[in-house]
């Protein structure tokens, strides 16, 4: 199998629904709600979305058959096949509907090539907002608009990306206190707080703003995002060498048996200077 063969094809698939999003990003759209997490963002969905799944399915089907790949997809019923395929396609058409609907900078498209055993081999990430390409290949390194991307850290404060506000979020609190440790072990100016976006772009926005983070505690109910919210930006920290694990500082599970939740695990995304310790 031709790693780079297949990442140029997710590439071109990326672009592609990438373009279907910058055709509508000023128009009003009709918002429909489907099954979700208890989040009403996990909730939401467009014909927008609909029509970037059916523009990476044109680039992408093709490869399932020709290589074997399993596919798993936002917007299409999970039908277990990444269990029994050796790799699978993990596909996010739009992350970040509800900052499109809101016309707010923080949607992107997102897809991966994911092994059975849940490590990422490719990551694509197009932010249509800025026309940035980001993409990895496992062994091959990280590249932002076809370059080798060097992340440096230009703040003397630490950048806290989230989804939503931090004084909005339950255990605020706790999430304070870890940040604030952060701070004083890297000897920082405080906390500047980046809220909004889909977690995919809030992945890429932790590599842009450092030192940054991004966390989510493991909880009970469903949500926390799901696998395609995390599979394209875990490959692209791997290659950086930078930690997307879940909370406890262990490896993420992207082909998880029991769903596409990942409540469970919580993650911890981050860009920082040091070897970060487990909590």
């Amino acid at each position: 199998m031709d790693l780079v063969q297949l990442n140029n094809i997710a590439i071109k698939a990326a672009l592609s629904a990438g373009k279907v999003i910058q055709e509508y990003m000023n128009e009003d759209v009709s918002v429909e709600k489907k099954e979700g997490g208890a989040s009403y963002a996990s909730q939401v969905v467009t014909a927008v979305d609909r029509k970037c799944e059916a523009a990476i399915f044109a680039h992408l089907l093709p490869t399932c058959h020709e290589f074997d790949l399993a596919l798993l997809s936002e917007e299409t019923e999970d039908n277990g096949s990444r269990f029994e395929e050796d790799f699978f396609w993990c596909i996010d058409p739009m992350d970040g509907t509800l900052a499109f609907i809101n016309k707010h900078p923080g949607f992107s498209v997102s897809i991966a090539l994911i092994a059975k055993n849940g490590t990422p081999y490719i990551g694509v990430v197009f932010d249509p907002s800025t026309d940035t390409l980001y993409h990895a290949i496992k062994g091959n390194g990280a590249f932002k608009n076809g370059s080798p991307w060097e992340i440096k850290h230009t703040n003397n404060h630490l950048t806290y990306v989230t989804d939503r506000k931090l004084k909005d979020t339950p255990r605020a609190a706790e999430i304070e206190g870890l940040l604030n440790k952060n701070v004083e072990k890297l000897s920082l100016n405080g906390i500047k707080e980046v809220a909004g976006a889909g977690a995919v772009l809030n992945a890429i926005f932790v590599l842009e703003n450092g030192p940054a983070c991004m966390l989510k505690f493991p909880k009970k109910e469903n949500g926390g995002g799901s696998i395609w919210d995390f599979a394209a930006t875990a490959c692209i920290y791997q290659e950086l060498g930078l930690p997307a694990t879940n909370f406890e500082g262990g490896r993420l599970d992207l082909n998880r048996k029991d769903g596409t939740f990942m409540n469970q695990e919580g993650i911890f995304y981050a860009n920082l200077n040091y070897k970060q310790e487990e909590y």
